[in-house]
This record gives C-alpha cells, sequence and structure tokens, in this order.
C-alpha cells in the first residue's frame, strides 16, 4: 500500500498546539529546542504560552509550523512507522517535505521561513494587500473574474485548494473587485481572509529576488523520497529543480488539488497530515474520498495511523 505525508501551512497554528504530545514525546522539546537556538527565542514558550497576536505573525508562524511538523515526523520513526513513497506540502509545508526528503537541512530550513515570513510582510505594506476565499465556484471561473477585476491592479487565483475552494490574493482594491465580480458568477460565499500579506502572487516576486539570494548560499540535496512541488503538481527529486520550484513557489500559484490528484494517480491510499490541525484532511475529502488521512499529532491519532498500515 503507498501513502504519503502530507504537511500544512499557515493558518494551522494554536496557541498551546502540541501540548498533549509534548508529555509523552520527548522529540517535540527537543526539536523545538534545536529551532529555538536558530531562532534566539523560545519557540515552544511562544507556542504554548502566546499571544495568538505574536504566534500569528508570519515571520513567527513559519517557524514554528515547520518545526510541528519536522518534530511530528521524526516522532513517527520513533514509533516505529513506515517510510512513506511520497511527500508533499502546502505553501509553507513544501519546506517541510524538504527536510523530510533530507534535500534541505532543518537548522537551513528555520533560517529560511523565518527571512520567508521577514521578507514577505515587508514586500507589500500593511494594509495594501490582501487575500480571500471563493467557495462554490468552478476554477476557470475564479481565473476569469480576478482577469476581469485586475484593472491594471495585481490579483489572482493563488491556492486551488480543492474543487469550488480557490483563495485569491492582490492589492485591496483589485481584490475587492474580484470578490464582487465572482459573486455576480455565482460564488456561494467569497469572504475576506484575515491576513495581511498577500501570498503567492505577483506582488511577492520583490520578495522572491531577496530570498533566491538566501537559497543560492543553502545547500540542497536530491530528495530521497520524491515531492509534489506546489507549483507544477509534479513529482520531483532532483536539488536543483526542487530549489528552483521552492522559490516559483513564493509568487505562483499552490496547486494543491492537483497535487493531491498527483498522489492518487501514483496509487496512494494513505496519507498522513503531518502537522498541527486538520485542514488539509478536510480538503482531502473534497478532492477525492478514496483518500485516507489520518493526522498524528497526539498519541491517539499517531496510534491509529500506525494501525492503518497493519495487516487485514
Amino acid at each position: 500500500m503507498k501513502s504519503a505525508f502530507i504537511f500544512p501551512g499557515q493558518g494551522s497554528q494554536s496557541v498551546g498546539m502540541l501540548s498533549i504530545a509534548a508529555e509523552s514525546w520527548p522529540m517535540i522539546n527537543k526539536t523545538f529546542a534545536e529551532a529555538s537556538n536558530v531562532l534566539g527565542y523560545d519557540l515552544w514558550h511562544l507556542c504554548q504560552k502566546g499571544p495568538a497576536e505574536e504566534l500569528n505573525q508570519t515571520m513567527i508562524t513559519q517557524p514554528a509550523l515547520l518545526t510541528a511538523s519536522v518534530a511530528l515526523w521524526r516522532e513517527w520513526f520513533v514509533a516505529g512507522g513506515p517510510r512513506p513513497d511520497f511527500l508533499a506540502g502546502h505553501s509553507l509545508g513544501e519546506y517541510s517535505a524538504l527536510v523530510a526528503a533530507e534535500s534541505l537541512d532543518f537548522v537551513e530550513a528555520v533560517k529560511l521561513v523565518r527571512l520567508r515570513g521577514e521578507l514577505m510582510q515587508e514586500a507589500v505594506p500593511a494594509g495594501e494587500g490582501k487575500m480571500a476565499a471563493i467557495l462554490g465556484l468552478e476554477d476557470a471561473e475564479v481565473v476569469a473574474a480576478c482577469e476581469e477585476a485586475a484593472n491594471g491592479d495585481v490579483v489572482a487565483a493563488v491556492n486551488f485548494n480543492a474543487p469550488g475552494q480557490v483563495v485569491i490574493a492582490g492589492s485591496v482594491a483589485a481584490v475587492d473587485r474580484a470578490i464582487e465580480a465572482c459573486k455576480a458568477r455565482g460564488a456561494r460565499k467569497a469572504m475576506p481572509l484575515p491576513v495581511s500579506v498577500p501570498s503567492h502572487c505577483a506582488l511577492m516576486k520583490g520578495a522572491a529576488e531577496e530570498l533566491g539570494q538566501a537559497l543560492d548560499e543553502v545547500r540542497f540535496s536530491d530528495a530521497v523520497i520524491p515531492v509534489i512541488q506546489n507549483v507544477n503538481a509534479a513529482a520531483v527529486t532532483d536539488s536543483a529543480t526542487l530549489k528552483a520550484n521552492l522559490l516559483k513557489q513564493l509568487y505562483s500559484p499552490v496547486l494543491w488539488t492537483d497535487s493531491v490528484r498527483t498522489l492518487v494517480g501514483n496509487d496512494v491510499k494513505v496519507a498522513l497530515e503531518c502537522g498541527t490541525g486538520k485542514v488539509l484532511a478536510g480538503l482531502a475529502k473534497r478532492i477525492d474520498r478514496g483518500l485516507a488521512v489520518y493526522g498524528i499529532e497526539d498519541p491517539e491519532a499517531l496510534s491509529a495511523a500506525l494501525a492503518a498500515f497493519e495487516p487485514s
């Protein structure tokens, strides 16, 4: 039976995350201590005590979620779990996937995602960027609505999360126009998201230039497990391609629906959401109900996931 690990991105964080796991698994505190040494502050304390406003700052959220995912990935093997056949990560989660694939060193990844968060926040001044979720509309209709609403500004479909669930991003005025255009085309819901950084659109190209300089200084290795990358939904192991696509991801759409379909097309039957929350499990149900998705963020969930691999 083929399996995959899928790693969540921003939005899966919460104050107190992994507190139950840490009571049983020393690997949680060990991994967070590694990240804290890099960051220069106590990341675990911040994740446990907050405040939420600080944890939700992009440059803090990104290292926190990366570290949580890597800690759970390590614990899976401590518990005797088998190695998966594929890896995939949603947006920020792709960095976690590359660490799991042994393409990117964990310490280097922590440095990169902290920088990524800082550059994303600086790329568009507060109040000038916006994202919105569009529900109940075909992908092509959302793309057409954005093109219609642009009028010289930036707005684009940036997260193809599941059938009928697309996120758009761009400048405030253009996103507002696109919201109205989507409603006019029959969207069931078109609602702004509580974020200030318009991720995965052309407004991030300046951030990508600076991030590219940092990536050039980091060693990437060929992946020991194929990674389904966001920008093309293709399985990749070549280090140069992984690196190039990782940079392009910052200003390109996340093709998550196609990524999950790539997994299913490669006979993956079981996926494990390696991180906090159940966002990706929810999306998977909308994409292909034949894919079983398990969480592993606490001992009970991990036991259930391990049982899925036992001979029936």
